[in-house]
């Protein structure tokens, strides 16, 4: 208890975390000292943020991938997987929507598409639209790009680069991400770091990770330079060659969320609504997140990442549906102005 304590006073009090603390508190599983856990990372989200929380709009625009990872639904040669791809007016409308309804970023997330990926002014010009019809910040999470898009795309306006490893373990990596170079995607995060784009880093949890894995790569993620670290739960999906692996609960990702609050006071965490829809979302709150993601606007043949459809079509994703479980649990939306505030004293701490 009392290196529960110990090791909670030690973040608090603003010094980082070893390797060996981050193995501690990832190991617990007594409950008494996991509400410890959650409530410091509370504190500190508190201490950084307020009660503010930041809502971002999904817009997953092409689900036709050339890869063939593992562990997803849209890997090619999925004969299961929902297909389509959305064009630009299609893409605006719904981005204009998603901002009506009072999102401050809009995620522009596909597979890697190669009709998007071969005419790069394509994309662009879909970015453009988006910018100028929204006025909101823009993420753009198209896999792994040239160095020259990458010019293109921040030349265009777009804040945040998302590009998840997912685990750092190189084994592992070569299991889920078949023949995807480890370095190269490194690599293409660090360029749109260095270019100006704030990074999202991913981390996926149950799927054969240790403890050792988990604590490697959030450390390994603030070397990175990240300013937003995300964790996900795996969840099989049919027609991959996982689908038959037995679900885990959501406890890893919990506790990960408040791990990773303590590592990284300062920056932001999702609590996605990707894996268990609006249910798990005050978990995830609770557990110290500050940003809501995977907010689809219903009845618009948009589709999940890891639960294609869960919560969508009956609004349950949209933003008004949401607005309850952050009142109950005393949180309240942050304004526009709040989070360009963040995204500027962000960019300069980054020298972008």
């Amino acid at each position: 208890m009392k290196k529960t304590t110990d090791i909670l006073d030690k973040a608090q009090n603003g010094v980082k975390l070893n390797h060996d603390e981050v193995i501690f508190l990832l190991s617990q599983r007594e409950e008494a000292t996991l509400n410890r856990i959650y409530e410091a990372a509370r504190n500190t989200r508190t201490e950084y943020f307020g009660n503010k929380i930041f809502a971002y709009g999904f817009v997953y625009f092409s689900t036709y991938c050339h890869n063939e990872c593992s562990f997803c639904f849209y890997r090619k040669s999925n004969d299961q997987s929902l297909r389509y791809r959305k064009n630009r007016d299609e893409i605006v409308d719904l981005s204009k929507a998603l901002a009506a309804s009072g999102v401050h970023l809009i995620d522009l997330t596909m597979g890697e598409d190669a009709v998007f990926l071969e005419d790069e002014e394509r994309l662009i010009e879909l970015v453009d639209a988006v910018k100028a019809a929204t006025g909101l910040a823009l993420m753009i999470s198209p896999g792994k790009v040239s160095e020259p898009l990458l010019d293109k795309l921040i030349k265009s306006g777009v804040d945040w680069y998302a590009l998840y490893q997912e685990t750092y373990n190189r084994q592992l990596y070569r299991k889920m991400r078949l023949d995807q170079d480890y370095d190269q995607r490194m690599s293409t995060k660090i360029q749109a770091r260095d270019k100006g784009f704030l990074l999202e880093e991913g981390l996926l949890t149950g799927i054969g990770d240790t403890i050792e894995d988990r604590a490697q790569a959030m450390l390994a993620m603030g070397s990175l330079g990240v300013s937003q670290v995300r964790t996900m739960t795996f969840v099989p999906q049919k027609g991959t060659p996982l689908e038959n692996v037995t679900p885990q609960d959501c406890g890893n990702e919990l506790l990960n969320i408040s791990v990773m609050r303590l590592l990284y006071p300062d920056k932001l965490i999702p609590a996605s609504l990707d894996v268990e829809g609006l249910s798990g979302l005050q978990g995830r709150l609770m557990a110290g997140a500050n940003v809501i993601t995977s907010i689809i606007p219903p009845r618009e043949g948009l589709a999940g990442v890891s639960q294609s459809s869960l919560d969508i079509d009956d609004g349950s994703r949209s933003l008004p549906m949401i607005i309850p479980t952050l009142e109950a649990a005393g949180l309240t939306l942050a304004t526009n102005a709040d989070y360009e505030n963040f995204l500027k004293k962000e960019k300069i701490k980054r020298g972008a």
